[in-house]
């Protein structure tokens, strides 16, 4: 058969059909390779070039990185070569071992099997996380203060350790907040059961109890701290923001400057007033940060209390902010509002089944 044939057998297999499972990739790199029945011509390394990768079937023969068995600019069939695992095959194809998840789903494994052929997906099969039933919802969990005593905003380090342990043992991913951005743009999927971390104020007990943990099993998360708060009583000192910024799993972003409800207006505030003052409660942080901060930039923000209004919304927007959360709980979807994020609040007395219960990650759809 001559190329342009194969070229047709490739593009009639649907990317968007969800084809699953090793005996199914099989499947398919055999038929593509019935259909192409030229001699196999060795190539490089293929690299993901997006749409400029040539719609052409091309077998090539093993190597000491598998087999390429063949590929179009949506799909490649690839055969594994002993020692390759998903995170390598990744790292090869997709440009980072990150994306293990997603050859994890396209053909429904957890590991590689060498001899057996997997479908890469070029690019993203479902990036808004719809299918027929459900749609995919990212919660982001909000913490405040850690350590102990009575309050039920603090929580104990033995507490948030065994939450980031179950969250490890059973198949979550937690993601940073900028991930959510590419999420709700429709560019960036994001792994099922994927979950973001955050934290507010800036109380010193981030840097003693949270960070070393986060540090531990490798989870990011976003702080939130008003910038009037640091370096006073037991909040945290500019070193520690800095350790903890160029630690490259805390993103620290902005809670406001003096973390007043901004949605109430003062006696004192004419309306004038109150909009400029709402301006400074965004500009100040985000100023003073990026200043104090090597490396940060801020573009995200929490409400102080959650509380957001209009006129609050309009601020944050008009003066850069792209992301910014309230305290309404539960997971947030690709269609919601980027700057009105639900976030639920993770309290110290809450048991294990009790935050099992806030991991919104998907939401059903209603049937006819």
């Amino acid at each position: 058969m001559k190329p342009r044939a194969c070229r047709c057998a490739l593009r009639s297999v649907d990317p968007l059909g969800w084809v699953r499972g090793r005996a199914a990739a099989a499947g398919l790199a055999a038929m593509l390779l019935a259909a192409c029945g030229t001699p196999p011509v060795t190539v490089a390394t293929p690299q993901v070039d997006g749409p400029q990768v040539p719609a052409v079937v091309q077998p090539v023969v093993a190597d000491v990185n598998g087999q390429v068995l063949g590929r179009n600019d949506r799909l490649l069939i690839y055969r594994p070569a002993s020692g390759d695992q998903l995170g390598s095959i990744a790292a090869r194809f997709l440009g980072s071992a990150d994306l293990a998840w997603m050859l994890a789903e396209a053909n429904g494994v957890t590991m590689v099997e060498a001899g057996s052929p997997l479908i890469i997906p070029l690019r993203p099969l479902n990036p808004l996380g719809v299918t027929a039933d459900r749609v995919q919802t990212v919660p982001i969990l909000c913490y405040h203060r850690f350590g102990t005593g009575n309050s039920k905003m603090i929580i104990s380090p033995a507490r948030f350790a065994s939450q980031l342990e179950w969250l490890s043992r059973n198949g979550y991913h937690v993601v940073r907040l900028a991930d959510v951005q590419g999420f709700l743009s429709g560019q960036q999927p994001l792994p099922p059961k994927s979950v973001v971390i955050t934290i507010d104020d800036g109380y010193e007990s981030v840097h003693r109890h949270a960070f070393p943990l986060l540090r531990q099993y490798g989870f990011p998360a976003t702080l939130f701290v008003y910038s009037d708060f640091i370096g006073a009583g037991d909040a945290l000192r500019w070193p520690q923001l800095q350790e903890m910024a160029s630690s490259g799993l805390v993103d620290i972003q902005s809670h406001s400057k003096s973390h007043r409800n901004l949605i109430e207006r003062l006696p004192v505030e004419t309306e004038d007033r109150y909009r400029a003052n709402l301006d400074a409660e965004m500009t100040v942080p985000r100023d003073v940060l990026q200043r104090r901060l090597t490396g940060v930039k801020i573009r995200h923000m929490a409400y102080p209390f959650g509380d957001a209004n209009a006129t609050v919304v309009d601020s944050a927007a008009r003066n850069g902010y792209e992301l910014a959360a309230t305290v309404v709980p539960g997971g947030n979807a690709f269609n919601a509002q980027p700057l009105l994020l639900r976030r639920t609040m993770i309290f110290g007395d809450l048991d294990l089944d009790g935050f099992k219960s806030r991991l919104q990650t998907y939401r059903n759809l209603a049937t006819p």
